[in-house]
């Protein structure tokens, strides 16, 4: 069985619900804290790879309601996203699960059962 890798932030709603999914459901996982961890240009482009970065970035999110129009307009390719996430975690999708090559981004009851077959 591959390994399960949950990135995100402990108090976030969407992580706490992923978490107590998987924990119910008897999956075994690590936990990521990028606030404390922080992440790297690595893993971001690939996760922008398999799942697009129009995915990763949280634009329902009080961080990016903050953010001055400008910046929100400038965000226009992958590079510059990545580079934004990368300056602010608070901006991706929350949580991302890695599981071998494959990635889920946030959290959704029915996505979860499809994937994370026991």
């Amino acid at each position: 069985m591959d390994r399960k890798i949950m990135y995100g932030i402990p108090n976030c709603g969407s992580v706490k619900k992923a978490k107590a999914w998987l924990e119910e459901n008897g999956h075994k996982y690590e936990f990521h804290d990028y606030k404390k961890l922080g992440i790297d240009k690595t893993h971001l482009q690939k996760w922008a790879t398999v799942v697009g970065w129009e995915i990763l970035v949280n634009r329902k999110g009080t961080t990016w309601r903050k953010l001055p129009e400008e910046t929100k307009n400038s965000v226009t390719t992958g590079a510059k996203a990545i580079k934004l996430m990368m300056e602010n975690t608070s901006l991706i999708k929350r949580p991302v699960i890695t599981i071998g090559n494959d990635i889920v981004v946030g959290y959704d009851e029915e996505t979860y059962s499809a994937t994370f077959k026991k």
